[in-house]
């Protein structure tokens, strides 16, 4: 079973439809334990990484996730879900995230059209099956103002160049994390989602 995390905001229609259109009948749920449950987990992003956690925390999902990376459960988290990832976001000041993966939630810089929204490249850093069939930089669609920057280099899996070279995209063990939003890429986002799937479910 796939299920979306529904905390509240997030972009989940699109989300449930992209899953659907590969065939897929996913579970919108913010019941801990269902999610705990799933197969697969999708954790959509939409708004502030502050206001987002305190959502999760009143769900008491910040533990569930956390259990999930710990026990390396099939997890994509898009957009402010891979900024939740990282140890605090400088977002309306110092705010502490899931501390999953150590680094900052960074401002894009001055001078920039803020926030960053429309298509950018992915360079891929890694060689990892959620890229199969999906060229070297290929555009992605983005909509933020922040961006993570991981300490660890390692699970640095795709750049993007916005003023900064910020990093778009986190792979570590089973856990996928992107700065753009899939579902609002295209073909080439609804690939990236069936690979993580076909990975996750062990489908063909």
């Amino acid at each position: 079973m796939v299920a979306i995390i529904d905390y509240g905001a997030g972009n989940l229609r699109s989300v449930a439809n992209a899953i659907q259109k590969l065939g897929y009948h996913p579970m919108v749920t913010s019941n801990p334990g269902e999610v705990l449950d799933a197969a697969a987990v999708i954790f959509p992003g939409v708004g502030a990484a502050a206001d987002t956690m305190n959502s999760l925390e009143k769900l008491g999902m910040t533990s569930i996730l956390r259990q999930l990376i710990q026990r390396s459960r099939p997890l994509f988290a898009v957009c402010v879900g891979l900024q939740i990832l990282l140890s605090g976001t400088e977002e309306g000041g110092w705010h502490e995230c899931l501390g999953v993966i150590p680094g900052k939630v960074r401002r894009l810089p001055q001078g920039l059209k803020i926030p960053h929204i429309g298509w950018n490249q992915v360079k891929q850093r890694l060689t990892h099956p959620v890229f199969e069939g999906i060229p070297d930089e290929t555009n992605f669609y983005f909509v933020h103002s922040f961006y993570a920057e991981p300490e660890d280099t390692s699970v640095v899996a795709g750049t993007t160049s916005y003023g900064v070279s910020m990093c778009s995209m986190v792979i570590k063990d089973n856990l996928i994390a992107t700065q753009f939003h899939p579902e609002k890429s295209g073909a080439n986002g609804l690939k990236m989602y069936a690979n993580f799937l076909k990975v996750a479910l062990g489908t063909s």
